[in-house]
């Protein structure tokens, strides 16, 4: 990937993100993606409710590249990196496949991208060169004006 928030997401530390996953674009997967990081959410202070925001984002992002991404071909890998930021819980779940594009015959409503950006706190998705969608989110974990020290230090 080049100029991506993936590669970049990586750089903002010496250190390897919190949680960081390849695994099979496949639906088996997405409850322990889910799981990783909502264990993370809860290491960040977030709440019960936020965490239920959050594993709901993360389990829309990747059922997208579940059913999206390889359409058209054999599933390939999902990445998911996510860490406690200054920011917030910052998340990336970066698929390999075919990038945005309409599809007639999609199974959803396409509700699932407004629904994700409703509950983050910024939300982007990128198209990566040579293929592939990327979705980097944050979901917050301290107010305006606060001071966020206390979420990287442990």
């Amino acid at each position: 990937m080049t100029s991506s928030h993936l590669a970049s997401f990586a750089r903002t530390s010496s250190e390897a993100p919190a949680v960081a996953i390849t695994a099979r674009a496949c639906s088996d997967e997405v409850a322990r993606i889910r799981s990783a990081i909502g264990s993370l959410g809860r290491r960040a202070g977030l709440d019960a409710d936020r965490r239920a925001d959050v594993a709901l984002v993360v389990s829309e992002a990747c059922a997208n590249a579940v059913i999206h991404a390889y359409a058209d071909r054999e599933p390939d890998v999902l990445r998911v990196t996510a860490d406690i930021t200054p920011e917030g819980l910052e998340i990336v779940i970066a698929d390999a496949g075919r990038g945005m594009a309409p599809r007639s015959d999609s199974p959803g409503l396409g509700l699932g991208l407004p629904l994700m950006a409703s509950l983050t706190s910024a939300l982007e998705l990128r198209m990566v060169e040579g293929g592939g969608t990327e979705i980097w989110m944050v979901f917050a974990t301290h107010e305006p004006g606060a001071d966020p020290a206390w979420a990287v230090a442990g």
